[in-house]
């Protein structure tokens, strides 16, 4: 459906940032149908080309009864779903090499989560599938360090590649953001640079086995990265995220959405019209 998904997230008249977003984990069909709904309205009135997001299945959990999905399949078929009934691009996560082509069939864009950006079989897999790849970042590598994943990609002859900065592990318990980052991987990577506004807030190897996070930071890192230069936002989100199956502790609630949003958009379009 999105041949060029590179020229739809450019696609913007008023030259807004785009938007990756969506809930952590598909949990089932009707949250996420409503979910996609209320954001298309967002995104369709301010202008913001819009991805949805949302993984099929999670596979790096910190315990072995945290809740990964309702299925790969299934939950593929959800994504699907929400791409057809809405017409936007949708964006899923992809763990192994094998698993490239099956998500391919049913998405727009592939992602490299960040404890696998290094991973060359995986890159050249999802490479191959045509598919634009969105690496994110991983939280041990400096900025520079993405541009040997990108190349994996490019040199598998896929052109159409991000890079998403999403933290830096500082000490057992937290993570930094440094929007140095920003201009670097655009400048060296050569391809969209998004920043992940939820789980840059995480705060991970919680002693309970559930990650922490600081989702009243959410507004502040957004902005840090729309004066940075970042092209595009990445966000989880959920109706409640008190209840969400995964990463409730880092999303920002559904109904918060506009309003930042919003925020964001007059943000940049000041940035645009600095000259410094």
């Amino acid at each position: 459906m999105f041949d060029d998904i590179t020229s739809y997230l450019s696609s913007s008249k008023s030259h807004n940032f785009f938007l990756l977003a969506g809930p952590c984990v598909i949990e089932g069909e009707e949250m996420a149908l409503d979910i996609a709904e209320r954001m298309v309205k967002i995104t369709s009135d301010l202008d913001i080309p819009y991805v949805f997001k949302g993984s099929y299945r999670k596979a790096n959990r910190s315990r072995l009864d945290s809740f990964t999905g309702i299925g790969d399949r299934k939950a593929l078929e959800v994504l699907r779903k929400v791409r057809d009934t809405f017409h936007i691009p949708v964006v899923t996560d992809i763990h192994s090499a094998e698993e490239a082509q099956m998500a391919a069939d049913y998405v727009d864009v592939l992602q490299i989560p960040a404890f696998l950006c290094r991973q060359t079989d995986l890159l050249i897999a999802a490479a191959r599938t045509g598919k634009m790849v969105n690496i994110k970042k991983g939280q041990f590598l400096a900025p520079e360090s993405m541009t040997f994943a990108c190349d994996k990609v490019i040199q598998s002859g896929n052109p159409h590649v991000a890079v998403t900065e999403r933290g830096t592990f500082f000490g057992y318990g937290d993570l930094v953001v440094d929007m140095r980052g920003v201009p670097v991987m655009k400048e060296m990577c050569k391809c969209p640079v998004i920043v992940d506004v939820t789980h840059s807030l995480q705060q991970p190897n919680s002693a309970s086995g559930v990650t922490g996070g600081k989702p009243q930071l959410i507004s502040t890192i957004a902005k840090a990265a729309i004066a940075a230069g970042a092209d595009g936002l990445f966000m989880e989100t959920h109706q409640n995220p008190a209840v969400a199956k995964s990463d409730g502790a880092n999303m920002i609630p559904l109904d918060h959405v506009q309003v930042l949003l919003e925020n964001l958009s007059l943000l940049r379009q000041t940035v645009n019209k600095m000259t410094i």
